[in-house]
């Protein structure tokens, strides 16, 4: 009831503004985000849906900016300890563990990037338990801790989370985060560590046990996932929730995969995973050598499929079909341009499960879909996002 109230007057207010004005002027976000402001003033200015009106909803909802990196990762600020000490992490709703490089990190990739000091946390406390994580890219080991978190405007204290020792390889070394933020269920969670979103849910610092994503395009401001709410002011229409098929990623099941009616993967229906730290979208060989021979993709010597800049305009739209209802996505979101040339946003991976192999519903969707992630019904809604 509060937040239907906060909606009606937010909707009188711009009913009367087009009354006396005539016409609708230009929104604040819209002005900061012409002028590169948008995410500074997030920042400053915690998104608290209802706080004005409702004082006892002031920690019930935050909303975490995230810096758009060459469409390739979605990055926000968290801050740990006491005093807290800054980190840039990945949000990831494919993997469920909190993890930062450590002052105790022997590995290339850590000499680049902020490292956790336990010493210098008063609020710290260590534990024997170690930990390693192996990303399809990239990995870590380590050990577990536990200290305050503070994402956005949300503090959560004792909460567990990994410190690396070592980080092989160069993938973490060139990555623009020290760390990640797990997103998905706590089954995924490497050692058995609860993540950052269970503690808000059971520490009731969020209203809802939700959390929903905004990923822009083309190094765009205005990214972001909010904890504990829902802005409709960035999608269009209604939400169309799907159950999920599994509680470990947020796994959803895929009726199809077609162009013009006709299928080209997926058929008799799949299984999916939305991941928003996964930047292209990403299936099974088979399916994705069809699609990628259809859009006349061709592979150079970096394994990257190449596409003719000039058939963006005549290709069609590639239409995942989703517990009955059509999610198209067009050639614009699905061939990615560089100055150069233009490439594929697809991508072969093998993952198979106990459902038969996934599909990975990465940055590449989700750029068109406003995605919620929802703890309470184990669903997500999808909408398009707002033109």
């Amino acid at each position: 009831m509060k937040c239907l109230l906060l909606l009606c007057l937010v909707a009188l207010s711009q009913c009367l503004t087009t009354k006396v004005h005539l016409k609708k002027t230009k929104s604040i976000r819209q002005s900061l985000k012409e002028h590169g402001l948008l995410n500074d003033f997030l920042k400053k200015h915690p998104y608290k849906l209802g706080s004005k009106y409702f004082p006892g909803l002031q920690n019930t909802f935050a909303s975490e900016p995230l810096q758009n990196y060459m469409d390739i990762e979605y990055i926000g600020t968290i801050y740990i300890g006491t005093p807290p000490q800054q980190f840039t992490v990945l949000f990831d709703t494919g993997s469920s563990n909190l993890w930062v490089p450590s002052v105790y990190c022997s590995s290339h990739a850590c000499s680049d990037h902020n490292r956790f000091n336990p010493q210098q946390s008063s609020t710290f406390q260590a534990t024997s338990q170690s930990v390693s994580i192996t990303y399809g890219t990239g990995s870590m080991t380590g050990f577990l801790g536990y200290d305050t978190v503070q994402v956005g405007s949300i503090q959560v204290t004792n909460q567990i989370f990994g410190l690396s020792q070592t980080e092989p390889g160069s993938f973490l070394y060139y990555s623009p985060f020290d760390g990640i933020l797990g997103l998905a269920y706590p089954a995924l969670s490497a050692s058995g560590a609860t993540p950052v979103f269970d503690n808000m849910m059971s520490e009731g610092l969020v209203s809802q046990d939700l959390f929903s994503v905004y990923l822009s395009s083309d190094d765009q401001s205005g990214s972001f996932v909010m904890f504990g709410g829902v802005d409709p002011s960035y999608y269009s229409g209604s939400l169309n929730w799907v159950p999920l098929s599994a509680e470990l990623y947020w796994q959803i099941t895929l009726d199809s995969i077609t162009i013009n009616g006709q299928s080209i993967a997926c058929s008799g229906g799949c299984q999916a995973i939305v991941d928003t730290g996964t930047s292209l979208l990403a299936g099974p060989p088979n399916g994705i050598a069809n699609i990628q021979n259809y859009i006349g993709g061709s592979q150079d010597s970096s394994g990257q499929y190449i596409v003719n800049c000039n058939a963006i305009n005549s290709l069609p739209d590639i239409v995942f079909t989703i517990n009955g209802i059509e999610f198209p996505l067009p050639a614009s979101a699905y061939i990615r341009q560089t100055q150069s040339y233009c490439f594929s946003g697809f991508e072969d991976i093998a993952i198979s499960t106990q459902s038969g192999e996934l599909w990975i519903l990465g940055d590449v969707f989700i750029r068109q879909y406003y995605c919620v992630f929802d703890r309470a019904n184990n669903q997500v809604g999808l909408a398009p996002v707002a033109q």
